[in-house]
Formats: C-alpha cells, structure tokens, sequence
C-alpha cells in the first residue's frame, strides 16, 4: 500500500511540475486498492493533523517550499495520530464552548475552531487532533470524541 501511495504521488508531483504542498485525499478500497479522492494544490484538511503531530507542519511546508527554503522535517512526533472533523449535526447559531472545552480536556487532544458563527448539517466548524501511542485504541479514541461532539439524540 505504502507502494502504491508514493507512486501515486510522485507521478503527479512529476506530471504536474508541480512545487508546494500538494494534497491529495485517498481512499482504500476492497482489496487494498488506494484510490484518489481529491488532489489539491495547498494545504489540505486531510493534513491538519501536521500542526500537532509532525516535526514540521504542511503550512510550514508550504511556505518553505514556495521561498525556494529546504524543506523540514515530515517526521511525525507521536506514534500515530487522529484527526476528527468537527461537523454542524443541526442547523443553529452557537460555538459549542461546553463542548468544545470537554474535548479539549481529552489527554493529547488540540481543538481547532474555525470561528464560523452558523451551524448547519454537514458543515465543518473545526477538527480535533489526537497524538497517539502505538498501544491507543484508535476506534475507542474516536467514539468518545464522537460520543462528545455529537448529542445521543441524533442518527
């Protein structure tokens, strides 16, 4: 898989030419097919994990490559890290400081809000990062911040 994703990447580095931050959104597919979801010329949402768990963070990077600057380290400073979209479940206006100030008190937890006053389904109001160790529970990790951000009385 590891394989697949540095082939995928480098053909497109090389087809486009390209210089800066590239993202590019994968997905795994039945049979360990990665497939490419989204391919963007910036930072990428994807990638904000970077800002708490890598040495260097893909908005340093960006700004490094785009200076003609080497690049920094991409070396991750924790085990393994999640990333978990805070999304609108109602259409309302609030910042959700009480919840928001629960996840936040989570161990190895950055709470990220972009400052959007409305709320609707779907709509991304900030994301969560988790710094893990190789024996954290990833899936647990994640219902309990779902279990959080999201009320009981929802589907």
């Amino acid at each position: 898989m590891q394989q697949q994703v540095a082939a995928i990447a480098r053909t497109l580095i090389a087809q486009l030419d390209f210089v800066g931050v590239l993202g590019i959104e994968l997905f795994l597919a039945p049979g360990d097919i990665v497939l490419v979801n989204e391919v963007a010329p910036r930072t990428h949402n994807s990638g904000h994990y970077t800002l708490d768990a890598c040495q260097t963070s893909q908005f340093a990077q960006q700004l490094l490559a785009v200076t003609g600057r080497p690049l920094g380290s991409p070396a991750m400073t924790c085990d393994r890290a999640l990333m978990v979209n805070l999304l609108g479940f109602e259409t309302a206006h609030s910042d959700y400081a009480e919840r928001r100030a629960e996840l936040s008190q989570r161990p190895h937890t950055h709470v990220y809000w972009y400052g959007k006053a409305a709320s609707r389904p779907g709509r991304k109001l900030g994301h969560v990062t988790v710094c893990l160790a190789a024996e954290d529970d990833w899936q647990t990790i994640l219902k309990e911040i779902e279990a959080i951000w999201y009320p009981t009385d929802q589907s």
